[in-house]
């Protein structure tokens, strides 16, 4: 490992307390980097995504996709989990701290806009950031893009009546300029690009090599990213404090709950590490861009639903790296093959 992996919590937890103070030392320039946004994505932030991401694209081998339906258990788990088990939990979490043990310091209306947004954060699982955590677990790259592949595909039909039935409203409008953007921009288009790549440099071993090359580029892109986050939100986070905390608390329990609940489910079917490890994550993680559009689209941009979803922006990186971590460690408790 390089001095950048090695270190890697450190360099985030320095970018975070780098971002907030240059958000409040330059708001100016922090509202010129929100700005830079197309369809509720930060193309900054997207671009450096992209950096992390076209890595692990690079290591797909499109030959071996087919086989993939020959281990069909951990697409199971995967499905099952984000669908039917984390919008559940979410919700539970949500009015358990919110309305039950946080109900003091919270006002019942402001309290009920938090619920929202954090049931829209649970809805809305990974397509992204995904890629970077399994190539960081050492994930399997052609079975984590399946398993986000059939996650996508069943959001375009499922997000919206899921989110309705929980909010208790009549209807959800899909941001469909959100959603079809992220796809494109974070599978669509570095998938392409890792395939062209890998077609014009043939060697496997020159291939490889450039995957080794490029591993500081990734995690450079990854603390820029956290640093960008966190410069951008600032203004919130000082103006919020306590807020935040509350929101932060329910969300990074149900962020490792969700983690919790499979990996046992895939250890009890048997599933190798490289298949467990990015299951985990696209359930634990989220899509909040989209969850940032829905929440803004109905409750508007100063509602705490927003605020809310904008929490799970925020932990999102560290609380995953966490588990990344987490997972890295207790790779001997899977098996080495699938059953």
């Amino acid at each position: 490992m390089g001095i950048f992996e090695r270190f890697l919590s450190l360099w985030v937890g320095l970018a975070i307390v780098a971002g907030v103070a240059i958000g409040a030392l330059a708001p100016q320039l922090a509202a010129a980097v929100g700005a830079f946004e197309f369809a509720r994505i930060n193309l900054l932030i997207a671009l450096l995504v992209w950096g992390m991401i076209f890595p692990m694209m690079l290591a797909v081998d499109f030959g071996a996709i087919a086989g993939l339906r020959r281990q069909p258990k951990g697409l199971v788990v995967t499905v099952v989990v984000n669908w039917l088990i984390k919008p559940l939990t979410m919700t539970a979490i949500a009015w358990l701290f919110i309305r039950g043990l946080f109900s003091a310091w919270i006002p019942a209306a402001l309290g009920d806009q938090y619920i929202a947004g954090m049931i829209l954060l649970g809805v809305a699982p990974c397509t992204a950031m995904v890629f970077v955590w399994s190539r960081l677990s050492n994930g399997d790259p052609n079975y984590t893009l399946a398993q986000v592949a059939i996650n996508d595909l069943i959001m375009v039909f499922a997000f919206a009546p899921i989110a309705a039935l929980l909010l208790g409203v009549s209807d959800v409008l899909v941001p469909w300029d959100t959603l079809v953007t992220a796809v494109g921009l974070f599978v669509v288009v570095p998938l392409a690009a890792g395939w062209l790549t890998r077609v014009l440099l043939r060697s496997p071993t020159r291939i490889e090599r450039l995957e080794q090359r490029l591993k500081p580029v990734a995690i450079v892109s990854l603390i820029v990213t956290v640093l960008l986050l966190f410069m951008v939100q600032a203004g919130a986070i000082l103006a919020n404090p306590l807020a935040i905390a509350l929101i932060a608390i329910p969300l990074t329990l149900q962020t490792y709950l969700i983690f919790w609940i499979t990996a046992q489910w895939m250890r009890l079917w048997r599933q190798p590490h490289a298949i467990a490890a990015p299951g985990a994550m696209i359930g634990a993680s989220n899509f909040f861009e989209l969850a940032v559009a829905v929440a803004i689209s109905l409750y508007g941009i100063e509602s705490g639903a927003a605020l809310a979803t904008v929490v799970g922006v925020l932990v999102e990186v560290p609380v995953m790296l966490s588990l990344v971590a987490i997972a890295n460690r207790n790779r001997k408790l899977f098996p080495a093959g699938a059953a």
